[in-house]
Order: structure tokens, then sequence, then C-alpha cells
């Protein structure tokens, strides 16, 4: 079956997928769920068993990742395999890989040999730690990322020790970081008429999602420290127990303190000079969270979350990941649509988180089994029948 664009908006890109683990798919999800031809190259299974490399094909973390791609499966370690491979690079628009940086050099597809195959191809690569200095050949993983750099370190309770967030930003952040990377060289070779190289790592897009933390450091000198459920500069913001469970709180600013105090019947709080502004307020925190904390605790979450939201005070549940999906809102949103995948049949999976009004995004074709469209891309290039037997039968595709 040929491509099933999972939009218009990007079906005129042809994408080739040379990406594992989470980082580079989570950048070609972004591609092929906005309608690029993306077509994953996969070692023939004779070479590679599934699950070498991460999650295997049968897991909701696999199937969520690979949706909408063609795969073909190519041996780039043998010389035909490669020769195959440099036929559809001149086809294509875009190439992304994961490996380590000199992979790409060994195997002959690093940016100058791919810009003499077709000079307006974009290659973007991602790694752990970049692709020079003294770190460069190290294995990337999302939690040694998180660790070094310095995502750990403020999170999790004061005196606590260095804790991971519960989802692979590292990863994630990098994807997203590259695929952003490929719409802007997209753009730029609309006028240069020539593609270029992009690279991100996870350790640069760690610290990049470090915002105002590191523009702490980096402007006042400021090492944020852990502070647990508490924001770390917005007083008070933090999670308080209520009757029934827990809700967020968020005071940011001087005006909402005050509706804050009116809702909960503190107008004297209001009235204090030593509460009037957030730096005041931050000095006395503790007192302060200890006092939300015992009226708090008297009513329910739902009574508090209508309370604050009438007065103009930013809260909201803190829900479990089954509750979250439950809420109207969320419904409402179609963050949610339904997915053919092989081992869970008709199953539900995570939409993009935005939508174009004209050219809205879909979740078109179903993730593919290994190899499942060789014989069709092949056919594609011009390869005859024959030829395609013969590859599979010597373990090149």
């Amino acid at each position: 079956m040929p491509h099933q664009p999972a939009s218009s908006a990007l079906s005129h890109i042809r994408v080739l997928d040379l990406t594992r683990v989470r980082s580079g798919p989570t950048a070609v999800r972004q591609l092929a769920d906005w309608g690029a031809d993306v077509i994953k190259i996969e070692q023939p299974a004779s070479l590679e068993a599934d699950g070498a490399l991460g999650a295997g094909r049968n897991t909701a973390d696999w199937q969520n990742l690979q949706r909408n791609r063609r795969s073909l499966t190519l041996n780039l370690k043998d010389p035909k395999g490669m020769e195959l491979f440099r036929q559809l690079a001149a086809t294509a628009d875009v190439v992304v890989e994961n490996f380590r940086p000199d992979v790409k050099d060994r195997l002959g597809f690093d940016y100058a040999s791919l810009k003499a195959i077709n000079p307006k191809i974009i290659l973007a690569s991602i790694s752990g730690f970049g692709h020079s200095g003294p770190y460069a050949n190290r294995p990337g993983f999302d939690q040694i990322a998180q660790g070094m750099g310095g995502l750990m370190s403020i999170t999790g309770d004061p005196d606590g020790g260095p804790m991971r967030v519960g989802i692979p930003i590292a990863d994630l952040s990098a994807g997203l970081f590259a695929a952003l990377g490929i719409l802007t060289a997209l753009i730029e070779r609309e006028k240069s008429h020539e593609g270029q190289w992009l690279s991100t790592s996870l350790l640069q897009s760690q610290i990049f999602m470090l915002d105002f933390q590191a523009a702490r450091w980096l402007m006042q000198g400021e090492v944020a420290p852990q502070v647990g459920n508490e924001h770390p500069t917005s007083v008070p913001t933090n999670r308080y127990l209520t009757k029934d469970g827990a809700i967020n709180i968020a005071v940011a600013g001087d005006q909402i303190w005050r509706r804050l105090c009116g809702a909960l019947g503190r107008q004297d709080w209001a009235e204090d000079e030593g509460l009037a502004t957030n730096g005041k307020r931050n000095s006395r925190r503790d007192e302060l969270n200890s006092a939300l904390g015992e009226i708090v605790k008297e009513k329910t979450s739902a009574e508090l979350v209508d309370l604050l939201t009438e007065a103009g005070v930013p809260c909201g549940p803190i829900y479990r990941i089954d509750e979250m999906f439950d809420d109207p809102q969320v419904r409402h949103l179609d963050i949610v649509q339904p997915l053919e995948t092989e081992p869970f049949g008709e199953t539900r999976a995570l939409a993009q988180p935005f939508q174009l009004s004209r050219t809205p995004s879909t979740l078109e074709a179903s993730p593919p089994t290994r190899g499942q469209h060789t014989v069709e891309i092949l056919e594609e290039l011009g390869v005859d029948a024959g030829d395609i037997a013969a590859l599979q039968e010597q373990s090149v595709v």
C-alpha cells in the first residue's frame, strides 16, 4: 500500500528514519503525524532480535511511537544495502538518525556523503552528549542526561537526594527539538535551495529545559535547591492535602494572592504588610504553607477547585493517569484517538497536542510490522521482483 499521509501539511516531504529507542522516534513521529512519507529503515529480523535495542514491537511504548510510517528492512552494513539507501537518499528530503556520532561516518551516511548524493537533503542527528567534545562517544541514556543536565538536583523533596522525573524528559525534549530543527531547516531551504546538517543531544536539550532555573544561576548566581512540590520562586504555590485527596494551588503575583485571601476568608492576610509581596511571602513560606494546609484540609478537592476557580485563583486536582483521561476537558480536547495495532487490535493512542485548522493530523496508519513495506518501497525505486527476492535471500533486505 502506498504512503497514506496522516495530514496534507507535510505530505510533500519524504523522511528516511534510521532512529531507534525513543529520542529519534519522537522526532520522526512529529513529521509522520503531520503527513510526511516516513520510511523506517530497520535491520532484517535475521540480523537483529526484536527488542534488542529497547522496547519490543508488541509493547504499548513501541506502538505509541511508531504509527504513520512505512517499514523497510535494509542491512546498511552490506554494500548492496548501502547502495539501496543511497538511491533512497536521492529521493528524500530528510534523514534522521540517533546512532553514536561515529556510526554515520563509518557506514557512510554522514552529511558530506549525503550532500554529494542530494544537495537539498537535511540530516538530523541526535546524540547523548553532542557530536564533538570529550563525551561525544559516550552512550546516551535519558536518566544519565537528567542527572548531568541538572534536573535531578532540583527535583524531589528538600534533603531527599536527587530524583528523576517520571517521564524520559531528556529523550522527549531532544526529539521535539530535533523535529523543530528539521522544520526550521526545511523553511530555510526554501530560500537557499540547500540542505544542511542539524544536531542536538539529550544533554543540550535537558539543559535548555531548565529554563528559568538555569537563568537564575547564569544571571543572578543562584543555585536552585530542591523544593519538593513547592514552586521555587512563587509563594504560595504548592500541593495541599484536602479532606479527600490533594490539589495544586498556584499564587502567581500579588493580585492572585489577594484573591486567595478573599476566597478563604483571610482578609487579615491581605492586609498584612509582611505578606504583601512575593518576596515577603517567600521569607515566610513555611509558616504560610502550614496555615494554608490547615484551611485546605477541611474541604474536599472539588469544593476547593470550585471555590478558588470562581475567585480567579489558579488551581486544579491532582489526578492519577486514569482519572486524567476521564476528565471532561481532556475528553473535549481529543488528545486521544483510535488506532489499530497488531498486538492490541482496536485501541487508543495519544494524538498530537496541537491542531491545524485546514490540515489536521490523524492517526492514519497502524504501526508497521518489521519490513511490512519493503517490497513496495523497493518497487518504487525500480527494483524488479527477481532482484528483491535475491536481496531477501541474502538478508540484505
